[in-house]
């Protein structure tokens, strides 16, 4: 009976986080002037200039919901990337947003923010360290930071498969995008500590990147930031799953699991929408 009622708290946690990230899974009406968001709220887009792009969540974040946005546009031109992390301020309460989340927004205070380089997600030029993690270790279906657990399938993200990707990925689910790039996705949340505190981790295509700051206050509310700065120009909100994958994902890591490269796919007797699926587009 213990563990009866054990799993039904713990399912019910589970529902609960699921619920609430549906509902915070897009940005604050609050935004800097040059973003402009579209009607669900889930895309922001830097219309002009490289600078006042800052957007932060609809909603605080609960402890360990993750924050996640996936880069869909780019602008050649400008130097610098996304930048992302937590806030203490409340978008409501700002007389006017901040032109830049660094330094502007973190000079005001319970802020933390870090700008997103290519280096971040460890991934060099010729796809070379990607393939090493796939040789050395497991693909994992979970990411685990502290005591946060999250579907990790949807925190990665994948380029399309092109011309010569049998060439490129020996197994296409690995082929991660450096942390800059198109279709890249970046995370952001926090986690607990025994002594009342918080770390923040950032998350990049399914990688922890450690914690990135330490000892955040809890007894406030806290929003994620996303800069949607300089070379990055649009990024959208993507709803994460917890609990369980869905059948859905558990049908994609079986057939990835018995395919050598995303080009295979085209050739398996499957509904387009399903192959699409499977190939990450």
């Amino acid at each position: 009976p213990v563990t009866a009622v054990t799993g039904t708290v713990k399912n019910s946690h589970v529902s609960a986080m699921a619920s609430r990230c549906r509902l915070a899974a897009r940005f604050h009406h609050v935004h800097g002037t040059n973003v402009r968001l579209d009607a669900s709220r889930t895309q922001a887009t830097r219309v002009e200039s490289f600078a006042n792009g800052l957007c932060f969540s609809q909603e605080p974040l609960a402890p360990g919901q993750i924050f996640l946005v996936e880069i869909e546009e780019k602008e050649l031109g400008w130097c610098g990337h996304l930048r992302v992390g937590l806030t203490a301020h409340d978008p409501q309460s700002l007389e006017v947003v901040p032109e830049y989340s660094l330094p502007d927004l973190v000079n005001m205070g319970d802020t933390w923010v870090f700008a997103i380089t290519r280096s971040h997600n460890r991934v060099t030029e010729d796809g070379e360290e990607a393939r090493v993690r796939v040789q050395g270790s497991p693909w994992k279906p979970f990411l685990l930071i502290e005591r946060v657990k999250i579907p990790r399938d949807t925190l990665v993200g994948r380029s399309r498969p092109g011309r010569y990707s049998h060439i490129l990925d020996d197994l296409y689910k690995m082929n991660v995008l450096p942390a800059t790039a198109r279709r890249s996705r970046i995370g952001v949340l926090y986690a607990p500590q025994p002594d009342g505190t918080a770390n923040m981790h950032i998350i990049i295509n399914g990688e922890d990147m450690g914690p990135s700051a330490r000892r955040l206050p809890t007894t406030r509310p806290l929003y994620a930031v996303v800069d949607v700065f300089a070379s990055t120009k649009s990024v959208r909100v993507i709803p994460v799953e917890y609990g369980f994958p869905s059948l859905q994902t558990l049908c994609r890591l079986v057939i990835q699991k018995h395919v050598v490269h995303r080009l295979a796919i085209d050739v398996l007797d499957l509904p387009p929408p399903l192959k699409s699926f499977c190939k990450h587009e």
